[in-house]
This record gives C-alpha cells, structure tokens and sequence, in this order.
C-alpha cells in the first residue's frame, strides 16, 4: 500500500509546524520528517519542554503524539526514502513544477517536501525532488501559508495515491 510522508525542512514556525501534524494525522500521513532547523515536538522522554514545544503541543491538539516522526538531516531522510522506493516531491513554484491536481501517482509511495515561510525550499534541497508541484494561485499574493498548503497538497496527493474519494 502505498503512504504519504512530510518532510518540514526549514520551517521555522511552531505554530505552522503543529498545524501540520494535525492536519497529517487528519490526511493519514505516515510519518513526518522534521530536517533543517525545523523544531520537534516534546517527545515525552522529560518533564521539561521548550517554548516552541509546547507551542507545537498548543496547535497540534495532540497529533503531535498521534503521528510518527522523527528529527534528522534532511539527506539521511532521502536516502532512507529512496532506499524505501518512495518518490520524493518538493512543493513549490519553480519552472518544473506542474499542478498538484494534474500530479501523476505511479503507485509509490510519496514524501512531500514542506520548506521555509517566506523563502521556500532551496536550491540544494530542490535537487533532491524528482518531481515538483505547486498549488495555482489566482489572486495578487503568489502563496498560501505553509500549513495550509499542506492541507491542500497533502490531500490532493493522498486521494491520488489511494483513490479515495472525501464525501
């Protein structure tokens, strides 16, 4: 059966990062990656959390303790992917990127890379995609907030991966 994976790179948000694991756990995300500085949830393994943790815990509304993760470099959650057959597919604009809607599933399994606020995914990490996709946008601001674009491409990218159909 074929999953969906996040991978947060450089998000620098606690407020966005707890968003997002509750809507992963919403869309069934497998497991989340959290690579760059991006801030991890508090594990459970202290009595203590940072401010940003309990921010986290705060949006996450527990889905940050429903959902898999796991804090680590951004190349060893690729290689762990690819050595897996998961197809790695960066969310943003750039010249290759293509619709979400039109994204052809190959039956794979699928990473979605999630990058920093205001400037996106870099270069290098980009490199690592073998496809990029990127949400339309029809208005005068050219994105949506990180967390949001999650929900939209996450779930576009999950019904294209299991067929399922949200009534």
């Amino acid at each position: 059966m074929s999953k969906l994976y996040f991978i947060l790179h450089n998000v620098r948000s606690a407020y966005n990062i707890g968003a997002i694991f509750r809507t992963a756990d919403g869309i069934g995300v497998a497991k989340i990656y959290l690579t760059g500085y991006t801030c991890a949830p508090h594990d459970g393994t202290c009595a203590w959390t940072t401010k940003p943790q309990r921010m986290i815990g705060k949006v996450a509304l527990g889905a940050d303790q429903a959902v898999s993760w796991e804090k680590c470099a951004i190349e060893d959650a690729i290689v762990r992917l690819r050595n897996d057959n998961v197809r790695i597919v960066a969310l943003e604009q750039t010249v290759r990127s293509i619709d979400v809607k039109n994204f052809d599933s190959d039956e794979r399994s699928i990473a979605l890379i999630l990058g920093n606020e205001p400037k996106g995914i870099d270069e290098q990490t980009l490199s690592y995609a073998d496809d990029a996709v990127e949400i339309p946008m029809r208005g005068t601001k050219k994105s949506l907030n990180v967390a949001v674009a999650a929900g939209v491409a996450g779930y576009t990218l999950y019904d294209k991966l299991k067929g399922d159909k949200y009534n």
